[in-house]
Parts: structure tokens; C-alpha cells; sequence
């Protein structure tokens, strides 16, 4: 069982950025592919960013790549998502997701995760 735990969320002006925070209990976090998704209200979940349990590799959805970046310090059992130039249509609820895995792979599915964290609210203002 791994819980998440996302902090870093909350209102910034357009143009602004984030860093939004997913510290995982498990401690083979080396283990876990990582990712983040958001929701916003009325919408389907979708996929943001993604990456893989060394770190190596990562995936960002085209809406977000030029102005988000995905990291994991396995060290301290815990993915970032940095969001810089921010704008009104990212506002939403983030999650992060865990999935424990022998591969080197990225997943960008929301299904291939069994693991979840509650959320954290990302507003942004116009």
C-alpha cells in the first residue's frame, strides 16, 4: 500500500507558477512510477505529466510542456511538478498517482495506476 500526500497547491495570478509537492509512504519509492493528473470541475480527469521510477525518463501532456516540468528526488520519496506561466484553464484539482513496477516505463493512463492521493486545489486567477 502506498499513500501520497500532495502539498503546494493554491491561487496565483496568470503568469504565475507553482510547485506542486506528492511525498509517498512507500519507502522502495526507486519502485514507483510516478504521475500527475488533473480534473477540473465539470471535466474528466486528464493526464499532465509522468515519469518513470528512476527519473530518467518523463512525459508531458502538449498542453503543459512548455511550461511544466516533472521531477523525482527518490531520495526523499517525493515528485514535483513545476509549473511556471500559468493560466485560468489550469486551474483544477491535481493528483498525484503511484505505480509500483519492475519496468522503466512512464505511464500516461490514468487506469495504470492503482494509487492515489486526495488532491490539491491549483486556482488561477485572469
Amino acid at each position: 500500500q502506498v499513500q501520497l500526500l500532495e502539498s503546494g497547491g493554491g491561487l496565483v495570478q496568470a503568469g504565475g507558477s507553482l510547485r506542486l509537492s506528492c511525498a509517498a509512504s512507500e519507502g522502495t519509492f526507486s519502485r514507483i512510477a510516478m504521475g500527475w493528473f488533473r480534473q477540473a470541475p465539470g471535466k474528466d480527469r486528464e493526464f499532465v505529466a509522468a515519469i518513470s521510477k528512476s527519473g530518467g525518463d518523463a512525459n508531458l501532456a502538449d498542453s503543459v510542456k512548455d511550461r511544466f516540468t516533472i521531477s523525482k528526488d527518490n531520495a526523499k520519496n517525493t515528485v514535483y511538478l513545476q509549473m511556471n506561466s500559468l493560466k485560468a484553464e489550469d486551474t483544477a484539482v491535481y493528483y498525484c498517482a503511484a505505480r509500483p513496477t519492475l519496468s522503466g516505463n512512464y505511464y500516461v493512463t490514468s487506469s495504470e495506476y492503482p494509487y492515489w492521493g486526495q488532491g490539491t486545489q491549483v486556482t488561477v486567477s485572469s
